[in-house]
């Protein structure tokens, strides 16, 4: 590919401008042609990246491309994805650990998915709803009390990651002493240290395997005991190794992106007052309210890597063989010949219900697994919050959010609000 596209003029995904201002910068993209050639993150691999809506869509649905490039016979020992691993320090004996459910595809992908999806239908996440209020509430009681002197409270740290971190670790069975090393786990994850990222893999792995063995010896009603079960009685089914892979992606991509989405939908709310307004007036648009955000203001800007198992054509484009694709997802959700007025926060946009048109749970067969999980979780807390709370606003100018340099990635290093009235 290098040799038919150059490398001078290709995108860097890791760039800084696309950190600091990625919506800026992928409408740019997404305007100088269907397919560009680029640099993947971090190891700077050639990738061609697509940032129009139907385009995204199509690579995503397409069979042909896939997320393992080991899967293609003559690229069985060129794992791009590993190696981008081992440039953040991870030891060789916790590589095995990195291959989750967005790296795997066809019958592997199916049967690992089989064994979770029950946990995470439409019905048993609405019957969570109760619970998950409770646990709002719970803290929204507390939220005053960890305001400073000027009335300032870090909205993310005191209020979206112990909510998404206390759902998730519920439904998977991770006990409550627990949780206070997976949030630190998450939040080194969540850096562009290397140390600290391969520190947190090697806490999380080790840590992981260590529950499995407590809860064997103590089964409960949680997915993890069922995962247990699974495995011990058919290890085709489910092996060691994937077991603990599995929970390792399901808690991690369950807490900490549910959280940033909280907090980004905040901001976009609290920085769009006549939307804001009409929330409030018409709370029955939650929903509708809820994908707009997530067209907008997603955790997740780009998704994994794809490869073209053949050549397949986009535009005047042809992928060859074994090529990279980057579907740019924060572009799609932004491209004008889907959206009307895409630069616009319309709460109204969707037509009802939880129909869904944007790609922000991505598209195909690797549609998020946790989307229905994600929806609920969001509209309970924001439902609870701007109804305790209806005078929130951002304690500081939205240009001096701090976020975290994490390329790919829309997430907040903190969020600071001043809560108003409310509280009782």
């Amino acid at each position: 590919m290098t040799a038919r596209t150059g490398t001078d003029a290709a995108i860097d995904l890791g760039a800084p401008e696309l950190t600091r201002d990625p919506f800026t910068e992928y409408a740019k993209l997404r305007e100088r042609g269907r397919v560009l050639p680029g640099k993947q993150p971090m190891i700077g691999e050639p990738t061609w990246v697509v940032t129009r809506y139907d385009d995204v869509k199509a690579v995503l649905a397409d069979a042909r491309f896939v997320s393992d490039r080991a899967a293609i016979p003559e690229f069985e020992h060129d794992d791009t994805r590993l190696r981008s691993l081992k440039a953040f320090g991870i030891p060789e004996e916790y590589l095995q650990y990195m291959v989750s459910l967005l790296h795997i595809d066809g019958p592997d992908h199916v049967r690992l998915r089989k064994l979770v999806s029950r946990a995470f239908t439409v019905r048993r996440i609405s019957a969570l709803r109760p619970r998950m209020e409770e646990i709002v509430d719970g803290l929204l009681d507390r939220l005053t009390d960890h305001a400073d002197d000027n009335g300032v409270v870090d909205l993310l740290s005191q209020f979206a990651h112990p909510f998404s971190m206390t759902v998730i670790c519920e439904l998977v069975g991770i006990d409550e002493e627990d949780r206070a090393a997976w949030r630190r786990f998450g939040t080194d994850l969540g850096s562009d240290d290397p140390t600290r990222f391969a520190g947190a893999v090697r806490g999380v792995i080790d840590h992981v395997r260590d529950l499995i063995e407590r809860r064997r010896a103590e089964p409960a009603d949680d997915l993890l005991t069922g995962l247990i079960r699974t495995h011990d009685e058919d290890g085709d089914r489910l092996t060691s190794t994937e077991m603990v892979t599995m929970i390792f992606t399901l808690v991690m991509a369950g807490y900490d992106t549910t959280a940033t989405f909280i907090a980004n939908g905040t901001v976009d709310l609290l920085t769009h007052p006549d939307q804001f307004r009409l929330l409030k007036r018409e709370p029955e648009l939650m929903p509708r309210a809820v994908h707009e955000l997530l067209r907008r203001v997603p955790p997740a800007q780009l998704v994994g890597t794809r490869y073209a198992t053949e050549d397949v054509r986009i535009g005047d484009t042809v992928i060859k063989r074994g090529e990279a694709v980057t579907p740019i997802l924060a572009a799609a959700n932004f491209d004008p010949r889907q959206f009307g007025e895409p630069d616009t926060l319309d709460i109204t946009r969707e037509s009802g219900g939880r129909r869904e048109t944007h790609v922000a749970f991505s598209h195909g067969t690797h549609y998020c697994l946790g989307a229905a999980l994600a929806r609920e979780e969001s509209e309970v807390a924001f439902a609870r919050l701007f109804e305790r709370f209806p005078d929130i606003s951002l304690a500081v100018d939205p240009a001096h959010l701090a976020r975290t340099p994490q390329p790919g990635a829309w997430r907040l290093a903190e969020l600071p609000v001043r809560l108003g009235g409310g509280g009782s």
